[in-house]
């Protein structure tokens, strides 16, 4: 499972799941009910990331975060611990898994898609260093810009211009709006990398962080200001649909420290040769290294409607390098 794979026409790789990838869609048709029961089983009745991003939404709203009170007003000072919060927050969980994949190499390559290591000494990046030039864009741009959209997310709800629920209001949509938020920010996220990749915005914007081809923890959230003003934009769901500060909270980690740990380079965490946690998926590892296919991710079918699906196969990236070249002209 942890060997480097030694298939012929992808020996580019250190590792790779089986391929070609299949379709872990949520909407394939036609419907599968017993697939559809195992992606709510492993996502959300076992201890996965994103049930571990829910435990801490909940213990970050009641002991750290201001409440809504004191977002009535707009004040440096609870703004500042919003900021102080979130650059913390980027801090450990992008930092961490730097720390224990690639600084004390705790892995070696278990599971890790690229052979290479972390650039250094090439003025492709700021301060010739990559891991510097990704801390910059994510601790400076990236915090900011995500501090900013929860601060007036916040200052909209304690002043009901933003609908809100709570648990006991409307449980079920209370519950529901958890498995819901990925799907959005996924379709969210989908669109607004096509409009990335329109060659002008690419050349201007994006190409910052696809300048990150053997990607690590710090590449997730190294955008272009700009970029992040996009992606970040899905938080804006909030704005119109009734939510509570946890799912807010909960949105900030996925988007925020959530993409460090799918740009961890790695498929998943081994502890004792087990896979503990989900991380990268191969599926975006391919975006990263062949730039015009798999703008989405798995959860959604946009890619294979709309022809930019790459499942790993020999053809299929000789079609994405195909497309690239009729794009890039």
């Amino acid at each position: 499972m942890t060997e480097p794979s030694k298939t012929p026409s992808n020996s580019n790789w250190n590792y790779h799941p089986e391929l070609p990838l299949a379709d872990n869609s949520i909407f394939k048709w036609p419907p599968d009910p017993n697939f559809a029961a195992n992606w709510l089983r492993t996502n959300w009745l076992n201890l996965s990331e994103r049930v571990l991003m829910l435990l801490l939404a909940i213990l970050l709203w009641i002991w750290v975060y201001p409440d809504l009170e004191a977002a009535k007003e707009f004040s440096s000072g609870w703004i500042a611990q919003v900021w102080i919060i979130n650059l913390a927050l980027l801090s450990s969980i992008a930092g961490g898994l730097h720390l224990w994949f690639i600084k004390y190499n705790k892995q070696n390559k278990n599971l890790k898609f690229d052979r290479r290591d972390q650039g250094k000494n090439n003025k492709l990046w700021n301060f010739s260093d990559q891991v510097k030039d990704n801390m910059f864009w994510s601790l400076g741009s990236g915090v900011i810009q995500l501090t900013a959209f929860q601060v007036v997310t916040m200052w909209m709800m304690a002043n009901g211009y933003a609908p809100t629920v709570t648990l006991s209001s409307n449980p079920i949509w209370f519950l529901l709006a958890f498995l819901l938020l990925p799907i959005w920010s996924a379709f969210h996220f989908y669109w607004v990398h096509r409009l990335l990749h329109v060659p002008l915005l690419y050349r201007k914007v994006h190409s910052l962080h696809h300048r990150n081809v053997n990607i690590g923890p710090w590449s997730g959230l190294s955008m272009h200001p700009v970029e992040h003003f996009l992606y970040l934009s899905s938080l804006c769901i909030h704005w119109f649909v009734a939510s509570h500060p946890i799912h807010l909270i909960f949105h900030i980690i996925y988007q925020g420290p959530g993409a460090a740990i799918t740009h961890t380079g790695y498929e998943g965490l081994l502890i004792k040769d087990k896979r503990r946690l989900a991380l990268g998926t191969f599926y975006h590892q391919l975006h990263h290294r062949y730039y015009e296919c798999n703008y989405g991710n798995q959860e959604m079918p946009w890619d294979r409607w709309f022809g930019t699906f790459n499942d790993g196969t020999v053809e299929a990236t000789r079609v994405t390098r195909e497309r690239k070249k009729t794009m890039h002209k």
